[in-house]
């Protein structure tokens, strides 16, 4: 196995796949839409939105481009997500976070439907998930997984560790690893003597938001280690939660940043808009 997971090529397989499954949707007449929002011109924003159209327009995914004004009222963009919902033929509703202030993320999050839900937001898709239901999956957590599979390493009766425990990738990261009988501990800032807990670990996931924290003092030797952090240096270059060099030698499998966990982020964010065409398709049945 390499040492190195690879997210670009791991990513770029899998939207291979997702490829041939709307081509085959688009033979039965089916075609894959998804409607994306955004507010205000947030210069991160932009670029993130750019990527999802570039990547719904190289897997044959139809993409409507919502571009609204800073000034928008949360009232306009109520009305414009009930809009959406109500049309059969999209399939997914991205709202790009972050949003102005004077708009609520929660009330805008639970105001898509759990069906076009394919950030895997909403409480009711959280809700599934913690119940090891169907539902949508937060996008960054499922990649993680698919990383890990598609690398051949088991995680059922691993020791799992997981830092951080945001609603976006802690603990969805954590219900998945269960779903994967792992047994997980999750740490946060509040957690006493980190290091020892970390150095439990078969597979680490650092989700913590700062910048080459995790050094070897962390690391079990071994270990599987996801980082999921991503931050822009003095000297402009990118790193992650992670220091790389300093553990690279310890562990038997780390995913680089860039070209590890980000890949797949937008990836699995196609893949739930594919599989909610098919769930879609199946109750018109």
């Amino acid at each position: 196995m390499d040492k190195i997971i690879d997210g670009k090529q791991i990513s770029s397989a899998l939207k291979e796949e997702l490829k041939k499954e709307v081509s085959q949707l688009m033979e039965q007449g089916i075609e894959v839409t998804l409607a994306v929002i955004q507010v205000g011109s947030d210069p991160a924003s932009t670029v993130y939105v750019g990527n999802k159209k570039k990547a719904c327009e190289y897997i044959g995914i139809r993409s409507l481009a919502y571009e609204l004004k800073e000034e928008t009222t949360q009232e306009e963009l109520l009305a414009l997500i009930e809009e959406l919902n109500q049309k059969v033929e999209v399939n997914g509703i991205l709202v790009q976070l972050p949003l102005p202030k004077n708009i609520k993320e929660d009330v805008i999050i639970k105001a898509i439907s759990p069906q076009k839900d394919v950030d895997g937001f909403h409480p009711e898709n959280v809700g599934l998930l913690n119940t090891g239901q169907k539902g949508f999956v937060s996008c960054t957590p499922a990649g993680i997984i698919e990383l890990i599979k598609r690398s051949g390493i088991r995680i059922s009766g691993k020791e799992c560790v997981v830092i951080g425990r945001s609603n976006i990738v802690g603990k969805p990261m954590a219900a998945l690893l269960l779903k994967e009988d792992a047994t997980v501990t999750v740490c946060h800032s509040k957690t006493v003597d980190l290091k020892s807990v970390a150095k439990r670990a078969d597979i680490l996931i650092a989700a913590l938001g700062k910048p080459k924290f995790i050094n070897r003092d962390f690391i079990k030797e071994g270990a599987v280690v996801i980082d999921v952090g991503i931050h822009r240096l003095d000297n402009k270059k990118l790193c992650g939660d992670v220091d790389f060099e300093d553990v690279y030698d310890l562990v038997s499998a780390i995913t680089p940043v860039p070209g590890g966990v980000g890949p797949m982020t937008i990836t699995m964010l196609m893949k739930n808009c594919v599989e909610s065409a098919k769930e879609m398709q199946n109750l018109r049945k």
